[in-house]
């Protein structure tokens, strides 16, 4: 992985995606904008992408998934490698990050191994009128916690979210949400160099929105493959 004339270890790949408050978005993408091929992001990602991948999970604190996500993509554990756990205790951390689902339905099996063998005890913010009785089975695995009356409510999701370095890993719809209520900071882009054709999503989806801008951090590339970082407030010395 290059940037003009630099080989980028993974201790530096940490420097350039900072640890930081707020709410960064990544995604991979193909260069006429799918989000995935035949369903699942796997197809589009690589080596480079799975480096920052890693890094991205390594400096936050709270991993913020849609349950769609989860199951489309079969999360597993939030569990880090030794390498990555002994940087987040050196770096004043705790061991792990924890995962966060974001829910409507609470469509989602207490006994998936995201939720049940999660080092970490998940997060799911859901609503009050969500079936009491998922919500019931899913709190043997997962604390359920209620942010709105009749759907998620960001202003009430963001008292779990605020104040922390969260790491949201899709899918479209929550990312439409997030920007809709202008909450994602940072957006990381991995552009895989191909072509999927029609048929497949944006990585951003749902009810429009006001756009905002973001400003470019940093481009870095892996032979064909663009790694995009842009911020709210432009590049991080």
């Amino acid at each position: 992985m290059l940037v003009p004339g630099e080989e980028i270890t993974d201790t530096r790949l940490a420097e350039l995606y900072p640890r930081r408050t707020g709410i960064r978005v990544n995604f991979v993408s193909s260069l006429d904008g799918a989000v995935d091929v035949e369903g699942s992001s796997l197809g589009l990602s690589g080596p480079a992408d799975k480096r920052v991948f890693r890094v991205l999970r390594m400096v936050c604190d709270l991993l913020l998934v849609g349950a769609g996500t989860l199951r489309r993509e079969q999360y597993r554990a939030l569990r880090l490698d030794p390498a990555r756990r002994t940087w987040r205790q050196d770096h004043g951390l705790v061991e792990y990050p924890r995962l966060v689902v974001v829910s409507n339905s609470l469509d989602l099996d207490p006994d998936l191994p995201a939720f049940a063998e999660a080092p970490v005890r998940p997060l799911v913010l859901t609503h009050e009128a969500a079936p009491a009785a998922r919500r019931a089975a899913l709190s043997r695995t997962a604390d359920v916690v209620p942010c709105g009356e009749s759907s998620v409510e960001w202003p009430a999701a963001m008292e779990h979210l605020g104040g922390h370095a969260v790491l949201c890993e899709g899918g479209p719809q929550l990312m439409g949400a997030l920007t809709t209520a202008g909450l994602a900071d940072e957006l990381c882009l991995t552009l895989s160099p191909q072509l999927a054709g029609p048929g497949s999503g944006r990585i951003t989806a749902g009810a429009p929105g006001a756009p905002y801008g973001l400003r470019l951090a940093h481009a870095l590339a892996d032979g064909d493959v663009l790694l995009l970082r842009y911020t709210k407030d432009g590049p991080t010395p």
